[in-house]
């Protein structure tokens, strides 16, 4: 048993070091507070004092840990234990909380990835893997999304992020965090006292009074890359603070404020930060109510924002006067690569808008605009087949084509069965013909290089619509990457091929 002040752990025999042992009693002290333990001090310190009361703690702990938790059984747990560094101090502090010992998380301690999501931790159950990870060097990805670990359970874990200097990335989605876990979370970051990179928070009951500790964290961090708020309340008030410090802020890559409320002034004050925003990649805006003047917000910082590449607006109640304003930024920004805009009240005019604006800009960079839901007709499929000669590169997700269902449907041949014919005839191997396109030579093609590639191959008669179908075979998990790496053993240049279109006829309806 740990006695305080001693450092020492009688039940597993070694010494605690004085980080883990004042985070454990600081946990402990926490827990009084939130009315936790107010009547279990006495009954505490009697424990410890009692040889025979702490044997008694240790075999009920021994039992609880074979018997409790079911979810991952080994046949030979000493095998399977073995070597594991730091379990013993996680079942002393079980013992402690008073909390049953997760044998997943034991059994990954040495591991860099532990992923304890939907567990059921409760604040005890996730201060005790708060006590275990104070000196881990092992684990840099720790996933406990819904595990109801309230303020209490936050605090814990930012106090250990202090002294813990290899978790990287983490995640507590879904937590009832609230506005003290909040404030916690946003003082650790402002104090730059983690190697966090990565941090999830989305769905915490985040209000607009936390905005403003965030704000002040996204001004002062300068190590978080990637951070996700989505799912919370911010609302018009909160998005304007966030606004406001977002200028500031040099290391945040990739934000993610989707259904927050922000509304037209919470998006207005956004973009204005992002105008000076200088290191911003990935920005996701998607239901928030923008409006109008959000898409305007937005489009006078595409003017003049040199860093964004991913902007996802979605169901935004943007319609086609929005959507014209945007296209003042998307006609001089050469930097946007991806537009998400999917389920706003969009028609064919604000289509033709947002293509045309691609057309027109001799810098730009689009290589995708999702306007999935819009019905287009066959004067914009001509409209796209035009750009998509100027830039093979350009994917444009729409919906229907007006007229087609009463239509007999263009007949395409099989993309593959056209590669292959190529192949036939100049004696390829399906690597060769791929390896001909990866100018890096790592096997990995980003597939807007795929589709330049394809889209200017003389010899390989292949439209946009079949080089589109051709990419949704190739990267059916939608990467951004195709891999064909799993092609280079494959010996016989037809033979190949053929096996390879066997797959492909397999996999069509």
């Amino acid at each position: 048993m740990l006695k305080r002040g001693t450092g020492f752990s009688e039940s597993s025999g070694r010494s605690i070091t004085s980080k883990e042992s004042h985070l454990c009693w600081a946990c402990i002290d926490k827990m009084n507070l939130f009315g936790f333990m107010a009547d279990q001090n006495e009954e505490m310190s009697k424990i410890s004092e009692s040889p025979e009361s702490a044997s008694l703690a240790d075999a009920s702990a021994e039992k609880a840990t074979q018997g409790s938790d079911t979810d991952l059984e080994v046949e030979d747990p000493e095998k399977a234990f073995a070597g594991i560094t730091g379990a013993e101090l996680y079942l002393e502090a079980c013992r402690l909380m008073e909390v049953v010992p997760v044998s997943h998380f034991i059994q990954n301690l040495a591991k860099p990835y532990i992923n304890l999501n939907h567990h059921g931790l409760g604040p005890k159950g996730v201060k005790a893997i708060a006590i275990a990870l104070v000196s881990n060097a092992t684990v840099t990805h720790l996933e406990l999304e819904d595990n109801c670990i309230l303020a209490e359970g936050a605090i814990c874990i930012t106090e250990m992020l202090r002294e813990n200097s290899s978790l990287q990335e983490l995640n507590m989605s879904n937590n009832h965090l609230d506005t003290a876990g909040a404030e916690a979370i946003a003082s650790l970051l402002l104090d730059n006292m983690s190697y966090l990179h990565a941090l999830q928070l989305s769905g915490n009951n985040f209000g607009e009074e936390t905005a403003a500790y965030f704000a002040e964290a996204l001004m002062g961090n300068y190590q978080v890359k990637e951070l996700d708020l989505s799912h919370n309340e911010f609302s018009e008030k909160g998005g304007q603070l966030l606004g406001q410090k977002l200028a500031s802020n040099t290391a945040l890559e990739i934000l993610d404020l989707s259904w927050n409320h922000l509304r037209r002034k919470g998006t207005v004050a956004l973009g204005t930060g992002l105008r000076g925003n200088g290191a911003l990649k990935i920005l996701n805006l998607s239901w928030n109510g923008i409006g109008n003047e959000g898409a305007l917000a937005l489009g006078e910082a595409l003017k003049v924002n040199n860093v964004l590449v991913h902007l996802d607006i979605s169901n935004n109640q943007i319609n086609n006067e929005g959507a014209k304003k945007l296209c003042r930024g998307l006609e001089v920004n050469g930097k946007l690569k991806i537009l998400k805009m999917a389920s706003n009240p969009l028609t064919m005019e604000g289509a033709t808008a947002l293509l045309t604006s691609v057309r027109k800009n001799p810098k730009s960079m689009m290589e995708e605009i999702n306007i999935s839901n819009v019905l287009v007709n066959e004067t914009f499929i001509k409209l796209l087949d035009l750009v998509c000669r100027m830039r093979p590169e350009l994917d444009v997700i729409y919906g229907e084509v007006e007229g087609c269902i009463t239509k007999i449907p263009k007949q395409h041949p099989n993309p593959m069965k056209v590669i292959q014919n190529y192949l036939k005839e100049h004696n390829l191997r399906l690597w060769d013909f791929f390896r001909n396109i990866d100018k890096d030579g790592n096997m990995k093609i980003p597939v807007a290089a795929f589709r330049r590639a394809m889209m200017q191959q003389p010899s390989i008669p292949l439209d946009r619509v079949q080089i589109g179908e051709l990419v949704r075979k190739l990267d059916w998990n939608r990467t951004g990457i195709v891999d064909y790496s799993h092609l280079k053993e494959q010996k016989p240049a037809q033979k190949a091929v053929e096996g390879e279109i066997e797959e492909e006829e397999k996999e069509e309806p």
